[in-house]
């Protein structure tokens, strides 16, 4: 059964059987999230996010215009996304370039993942890493910028 928690404005209807929606979320009329999902409080999702199935998505995150996260990724707390390599104040692109989390990746607590950003299936993503270029699949990153430290068997 799907929960949504009564003090999150949760506009879309394709949501995924299983998934909760906790408190103070917004999430727009055209996102569309999976099943078995768990999107913590204070999250943010804008109308052209598509999120797979078995998601967690920790308090404090924003999925910007042109975001694709696939199954069983895992998004730490206050994880950064953007979505305009040039952002000026009231100048908008006339298509926003998206980031794109593979299967099964987990991105750490407080990592930023700049605009156009691909991350490979499996990766890691050390808390607080900066990522300014695609990321391989198995690939372990950490720092700023990130840097591939290791893979993962």
């Amino acid at each position: 059964m799907t929960f949504i928690h009564e003090l999150s404005d949760v506009q879309t209807t394709q949501i995924g059987e299983g998934t909760s929606i906790w408190q103070f979320c917004v999430v727009l009329k055209n996102a569309v999230i999976g099943h078995g999902c768990n999107i913590n409080s204070h999250v943010f999702i804008e109308n052209d996010v598509v999120i797979g199935s078995n998601v967690t998505v920790k308090c404090g995150v924003q999925l910007w215009d042109g975001t694709r996260i696939e199954d069983k990724v895992f998004i730490g707390p206050n994880a950064t996304f953007t979505n305009d390599p040039f952002p000026r104040s009231k100048e908008y692109p006339e298509q926003f370039t998206g980031i794109t989390v593979r299967e099964g990746a987990s991105i750490g607590a407080n990592a930023t993942i700049l605009a156009g950003v691909t991350i490979g299936q499996n990766a890691m993503i050390g808390a607080g890493a900066v990522v300014t270029k695609d990321v391989p699949e198995k690939a372990v990153v950490v720092g700023n910028p990130a840097r591939i430290i290791r893979y993962l068997e």
